[in-house]
């Protein structure tokens, strides 16, 4: 953990145990079932939601040497207080803005859907922040990005679900905000190291993701999630062919450098994520998983020479070029489909 860091006894236990008394207090209080039906096939897409969060994420971070525990541990952690914290913060804007409860099941769904951007945040400041901090920074984006999302519907009337598709973006440049305020450790220190043990478990977690990355676009779905499961699918196919070729173009060996294809067999889907519903054909997908995965490994290569080093942003997972690029050409996509 950080130097600075002092000690876990005198206040992580406790804010864990404040944070949790609050919670069930005001569980008790405002928080009761709805009456929204739900899918009989939802809870399938909602296990796969699930091993995302605590599997794949958690085993993606894996790669630092001496962060393995800390990348799967507090990954857990934060999930099962943000979980909680997304559901209270969610039913206080239903209630502000007169809608409905939802039912408890599709409730936890779209928590776990709004963990996602919080689980992407902590990767950028793996190995820097420390479990208080990473708590904190968890519930302070946890409400904001609920707060965006009530401006989206408020002023821009977006359906309910398009708001929720900005996940990865909003998870991206979050992380990478709060980033910049840390310090950057030593290019060859302890903190930066990899092995090759590490990077296996970390490509085991790119696997479960890309396994159970189609579900997530079915969690976002209200109904017929049949469309953006396919589109979903596609996508990440073109962008895993399109990484392994990418990878032996652009290393000097020749060879496959296993980072590109860590972060790029994701990349179609997270490019897809906000046009997954609205594209009629297979093909376009295909074309934004090729664009994307494109995107993802030059992308890589500009950030970490040019970008970063001027911004002073140290982005410990590469979240910037694996999350925050295929977001934006997913956005521009979806734009160019609404003119079109």
């Amino acid at each position: 953990m950080p130097a600075r860091y002092r000690s876990f006894r005198s206040s992580l236990p406790w804010l864990i145990l404040l944070l949790q008394a609050a919670f069930i207090l005001l569980f008790y209080f405002f928080i009761s079932d709805g009456q929204v039906p739900v899918p009989s096939n939802a809870y399938s897409a909602f296990q796969d939601v699930n091993h995302m969060l605590v599997f794949g994420f958690g085993f993606f971070f894996l790669f630092l040497r001496r962060y393995g525990f800390s990348s799967t541990g507090f990954n857990l952690l934060i999930i099962a207080l943000g979980v909680q914290c997304s559901v209270l913060v969610e039913d206080l804007l239903y209630f502000l803005l007169q809608r409905p409860v939802q039912d408890g099941q599709r409730r936890i769904a779209r928590a776990m859907v709004t963990m996602t951007a919080v689980v992407i945040s902590t990767g950028a400041v793996l190995g820097k922040a420390n479990p208080v901090q990473l708590i904190l920074m968890a519930v302070v984006e946890i409400t904001a990005f609920h707060l965006s999302r009530g401006m989206n519907k408020v002023f821009l009337q977006l359906p309910d679900n398009s708001s929720l598709r900005q996940v990865h973006l909003f998870g991206a440049y979050f992380g990478l905000a709060v980033s910049s305020r840390f310090s950057e450790p030593p290019p060859r220190s302890e903190k930066s190291r990899r092995t090759p043990k590490s990077d296996l478990f970390s490509m085991l977690g790119t696997l479960f993701l890309w396994v159970s990355w189609p579900s997530l676009s079915y969690g976002l779905a209200v109904a017929g999630g049949g469309r953006g499961i396919s589109n979903t699918y596609f996508a990440l196919a073109v962008s895993t062919v399109a990484a392994f070729v990418l990878s032996a173009l652009t290393t000097k060996d020749g060879k496959f450098h296993m980072s590109h294809i860590q972060s790029a067999v994701l990349a179609g889907g997270v490019a897809v994520g906000y046009a997954a519903q609205s594209i009629e054909h297979p093909w376009i997908a295909m074309i934004l998983g090729l664009l994307a995965s494109l995107v993802t490994i030059l992308g890589s290569y500009c950030l970490q020479r040019c970008l970063n080093p001027a911004l002073k942003i140290h982005d410990t997972s590469g979240v910037h070029f694996t999350f925050g690029l295929p977001a934006v050409l997913g956005g521009l996509a979806q734009v160019v489909l609404l003119v079109i």
